[in-house]
């Protein structure tokens, strides 16, 4: 009996430390979600980033994935808001949601607004790096309802995230991950 527990822990350990290894050295593979060309009820640009996200579904909402866009995240909500405007998305096609500053906050404010308005589907915008935390987190506070994920492509390119301070962000994404997992369930995989 002690003999299986030692291989099942070392075999437990073996894993942990090679998919560390493989995050380490590919964390593009294991961040990034994307749904691919999808359509929804209404995008929702998760706040931070390099204001790059309000340009992603400015591209979207003109290529028809939905109607509508909303804005959660305090703080730089209505820099994406005239973002938006300047990129020629009609301000009738956009809410703002200003009062959440955190992944699990933009979900559980957005939600309830989803749920007002009888939305059942949502293309979730972020940053490539963020692309898995945001989605899982949505799925796990409204399971009911459909999340889609079509990142930003802001410093994707390996060479541009030392010069452009994705590797910090990469660094606490790996970090976060587990950090959600623990602290509200939000399982990453």
């Amino acid at each position: 009996m002690l003999k299986w527990i030692f291989k099942a822990a070392v075999g437990v350990v073996s894993l942990t430390v090679l998919a560390a290894v493989c995050a380490y050295y590919y964390p593009e593979k294991f961040l990034c979600l994307d749904s691919g060309a999808v359509s929804a009820d209404v995008i929702i640009i998760l706040g931070g980033g390099s204001h790059e996200r309000p340009l992603r579904a400015a591209e979207l909402f003109k290529r028809h994935a939905a109607p509508r866009i909303i804005i959660t995240g305090e703080g730089d909500d209505q820099i994406n808001r005239k973002l938006l405007l300047d990129a020629g998305v009609p301000a009738s096609a956009i809410q703002v949601e200003g009062k959440s500053s955190t992944t699990r906050e933009n979900s559980l404010f957005t939600i309830k607004l989803l749920h007002e308005e009888n939305l059942h589907s949502a293309i979730l915008v972020t940053s490539w790096y963020h692309a898995r935390r945001a989605q899982k987190t949505f799925e796990h506070y409204a399971p009911g309802l459909k999340f889609y994920s079509r990142p930003a492509y802001f410093a994707f390119a390996r060479e541009d995230w030392t010069r452009l301070g994705i590797n910090k962000r990469m660094r606490l994404e790996f970090l976060k991950l587990p950090g959600y997992w623990i602290r509200y369930g939000v399982n990453p995989f």
